[in-house]
């Protein structure tokens, strides 16, 4: 099975992707007040305004909010909707300031948002920042599904200190490749890891190479990396790029710089849910690497004289980090999967 036979074709929604983007650049000179540095195509997009560089994210929690129905378990996702926000903000040099959420409701349901609300706090908590509004929906027309069915999003604004974002042009050959370990799936992929699993399981079964049950697995939340980030510019640890590994995985790096090719040549193994998928999915180690975190969730790409410092950043907040690869001349993204000859993700 891939990502495709799932219902989701990457390839269709980076052409759309870039059809909005060549839209609303258009808006860029609209602008009354500030200046427009960065926009569509990067984690984050860019305003000057007087002598602050803001940075702006809006994301959600796609699929893993059907699990949340399922498992009848509502106090995670929000973990989830403010990580994929900040693990995002970060990879521009932002540092969080503010989150507002946005919540669909197939009907009013009070405990429910409490729960929702619960984990939205120590997303906010993690990511040391405020939750300053919202805007809560009940939309019985609009959102299908039973009784407790939702959908949930949110937008982060962040600071950029000293004005000078992190986009990624000092990233040059020779530099090192690090990879931060993953709390499990994140919130990407699950349309396929929800076709795959739950078609062969309840969320209440335990499988092979799953320590919890298959629900439990899934509803793990998504870890944030903002704390060890901040560090790392708070100590000005030379660092020429971000990444956060989401939808897509690791084919997103040329983002950061595509004058350069990535070659990822000690990617972790698939092991736990992700060797669960593959298993039970018949699917093709590439199109796993291709959209799944596969147990790394973020990306530091930095000069070698400064991994060590890196690594020991990012273990002190109980996070493995380990060079999974370096820069190279060329384009593009080269990985060596199972120890076999290099491919192309």
């Amino acid at each position: 099975m891939t990502y495709r036979d799932a219902g989701v074709d990457v390839g269709k929604i980076r052409t759309a992707q870039k059809s909005i983007g060549d839209i609303i650049s258009a808006t860029h000179n609209m602008i009354s007040a500030g200046k427009v540095l960065s926009g569509f195509g990067h984690y984050a997009g860019l305003v000057r305004l007087g002598s602050q560089t803001l940075a702006l994210h809006s994301d959600g929690v796609g699929t893993k909010v059907l699990v949340a129905q399922l498992m009848n378990k509502f106090d995670t996702v929000g973990i989830d909707c403010v990580a994929m926000n900040v693990n995002d903000i970060i990879c521009v040099g932002a540092k969080p300031v503010a989150f507002i959420d946005y919540i669909a409701l197939r009907q009013a349901n009070e405990k429910l948002l409490e729960q929702i609300a619960h984990g939205l706090v120590e997303g906010a908590r993690q990511s040391q920042m405020a939750i300053v509004g919202g805007e809560t929906a009940v939309l019985p027309d609009v959102i299908a599904g039973e009784e407790n069915a939702f959908d949930l999003a949110g937008m982060v604004l962040g600071t950029v200190d000293g004005g000078k974002p992190l986009l990624g042009s000092a990233i040059k050959p020779g530099d090192v490749v690090l990879g931060v370990e993953s709390s499990g799936l994140h919130s990407n992929g699950y349309t396929l890891a929800r076709k795959v699993l739950l078609s062969k399981y309840s969320v209440d079964d335990n499988a092979e190479h799953l320590v919890q049950t298959v629900g439990e697995e899934l509803l793990i939340p998504t870890r944030i990396y903002v704390k060890p980030v901040m560090e790392l510019f708070k100590k000005k640890i030379a660092v020429h790029g971000l990444a956060n590994i989401t939808g897509g995985s690791f084919t997103k790096l040329p983002r950061l710089n595509k004058n350069v090719q990535y070659c990822l040549d000690d990617l972790p193994a698939p092991t736990g849910i992700f060797r669960q998928i593959q298993v039970d999915g018949n699917i093709e180690t590439g199109e796993m690497y291709r959209t799944f975190n596969m147990g790394t969730g973020f990306c530091v790409i930095a000069p070698k004289a400064s991994a060590e410092q890196v690594i020991r950043t990012f273990k002190r907040y109980k996070m493995g980090c380990k060079a999974i690869g370096r820069i190279e001349k060329g384009a593009g993204v080269v990985a060596t999967l199972e120890g076999k000859k290099k491919s192309k993700l």
